[in-house]
């Protein structure tokens, strides 16, 4: 990755118009790398401009659900994952356990890997993509015209820059600079609580892992990470810190003796920080030229480890849409689908953290709901909805499609063509549409042609009869279908075949812009 601080290389004059990349996204956590990844892939130019010198080297989040793992394995890179990470074979909501069903997907259960290694490693992708980063560069004021958005950059080292983009994307967190000057309301519930957090070292803690314990004054968690330290999480209900107090290692030690009654005699800490249950979500995720994804378009409390993943497929929804229309093969219009699509998902995440966090209340009202919930989460069709809804396996998109794969991302199944096996992520690892002929359907083929310069056709046939959908169950493989670069299915043709390909033609319209000339 291209390293850059303003004063030296690429310092530009305040006022200067010029047009110098395609996108700028503001924030380097998971999802603004991750965004910078996918539009790099897509041939689309971007800088990253980050507001720390530095990494923090802070661990933060703690882990990535079923999606996001896909997610990867699209992109080709989960591997490098795998190799740092540890599988879990259960979850939870509120702390009552969900059971994961190796059915659903190649990578059915949650990844424990500290965020600081997700920073990492997605890092190290950018630098192959040859993504370029502004360190000490923070967002101070936007100017958006009919052709681009000037970005002003305060800097600690030198006076202040601007860079020119076509588009700028804040991902640059809770208290987002990005969504503050593009005059977007940023609405929801305040804090009723206050949770700390910290890693520590725990000489006198009983057991290695405490997934939750519930107390009269609140609860804690204790999760081992690595062997000798462990993420310590302390909640007190009815207890709301000033946003701008400093969070200390003496806080964290005296909240979990009121709650546990000891401290286990904890000490080393190597990072404290405190978080809350405020639920806020951007009214709109696009402002013109201006878009947010990631923290800066949703806050929530963090139960079941739904942030960062939701962040992530924040960044892979926008990424083929954003380059799309900066290449000129797409309409703007293109942009208002991001909006329409995911603002319905970060809704239901923070609907579903709220009904978490109220589940986790002490007290003998909240101890009969989470009686008569943990009585029902046994049920197959209950722990399904809730995992469907943790792991993101179950989100379906609006489609005109009425195929039940329609709007679904789609399954990894098992393929076999002429150069030999394959999986169907595996077609998605260059960012860009499929096209998927299973049936040798020659009119289907044909009706691609005047998008053959930005879809991938391929022909193969299905290893399986029936696909398996999360909150669906098995459903014939279907004859074709068109899938888009996120890997959620544009259009599907049922087993028999497909006569009548207007509706093809039209998905190929609405996704990728109008067929090519000549």
């Amino acid at each position: 990755m291209t390293s850059e601080a303003h004063g030296t290389e690429g310092k530009n004059e305040v006022g200067h118009t010029g047009m110098e990349t395609d996108v700028v996204i503001a924030g380097a956590g998971p999802t603004g790398l991750m965004l910078a990844c996918e539009l790099r892939l897509a041939g689309a130019d971007v800088v990253v401009v980050e507001r720390l010198a530095e990494r923090t080297g802070e661990s933060r989040a703690g882990g990535m659900h079923s999606r996001t793992l896909e997610v990867l394995d699209q992109r080709g890179i989960l591997d490098r994952f795998l190799a740092v990470g540890e599988l879990q074979g259960v979850g939870h909501f509120s702390g009552l356990r969900l059971e994961f069903d190796e059915f659903e997907s190649r990578h059915p259960y949650p990844l424990m890997i500290l965020q600081s290694t997700i920073e990492q490693l997605l890092e190290e992708w950018a630098a192959e993509l040859g993504v370029r980063v502004r360190w000490s560069s923070e967002v101070s004021g936007i100017r958006q015209d009919e052709t681009g958005v000037t970005v002003e950059l305060g800097t600690a080292q030198s006076a202040p820059a601007t860079l020119r983009a076509r588009y700028l994307v804040g991902c640059d967190g809770g208290r987002s600079t990005v969504r503050k000057l593009a005059g977007i309301d940023f609405p929801g519930t305040p804090a009723t609580m206050t949770s700390l957090i910290g890693d520590v070292e725990l000489p006198d803690l009983p057991e290695d892992y405490i997934w939750g314990r519930r107390c009269p004054g609140g609860d804690y968690s204790v999760i081992a990470f690595e062997p000798g330290w462990y993420r310590l999480i302390t909640t007190e209900h009815g207890r709301v810190a000033d946003r701008d107090e400093p969070t200390t290692f003496e806080q964290l030690r005296d909240s979990l003796i009121r709650i546990a009654g000891t401290d286990y005699g904890m000490h080393s800490p190597r990072w404290v920080s405190r978080f809350s249950d405020a639920a806020r979500q951007a009214a709109r995720y696009r402002e013109g030229r201006v878009l947010l994804a990631g923290d800066a378009a949703h806050i929530h409390f963090p139960a079941g480890g739904q942030g960062l993943n939701m962040g992530v497929q924040d960044a892979v929804n926008l990424g083929w849409k954003l380059a799309s229309v900066v290449r000129g093969q797409a309409p703007e219009s293109l942009l208002d689908s991001y909006h329409a699509e995911r603002h319905p998902v970060g809704e239901r995440v923070l609907h579903n953290t709220r009904a978490q966090a109220a589940l986790a209340r002490p007290g003998a009202h909240s101890d009969a709901l989470r009686d008569v919930f943990a009585s029902l989460i046994v049920f197959d069709d209950v722990n399904q909805y809730l995992r469907g809804m943790l792991t993101a396996l179950d989100i379906r998109y609006p489609a005109d499609c009425d195929h039940l794969l329609a709007g679904r991302r789609v399954p990894d199944a098992d393929l076999k063509t002429t150069d030999g096996a394959t999986r169907v992520h595996e077609l998605l690892h260059g960012a860009r549409p499929v096209l998927l002929d299973l049936r040798g359907s020659a009119h289907v083929v044909a009706a691609a042609e005047g998008w053959t310069d930005r879809v991938d056709i391929v022909e193969a046939r299905s290893e399986d009869d029936h696909w398996p959908v999360p909150a669906v169950g098995e459903v014939p493989a279907p004859s074709a279908l068109l899938i888009r670069p996120d890997g959620h299915v544009a259009w599907a043709a049922g087993a028999g075949g497909a006569s009548d390909t207007s509706a093809l033609r039209a998905a190929l319209t609405t996704w990728f812009g109008p067929a090519s000339r000549g």
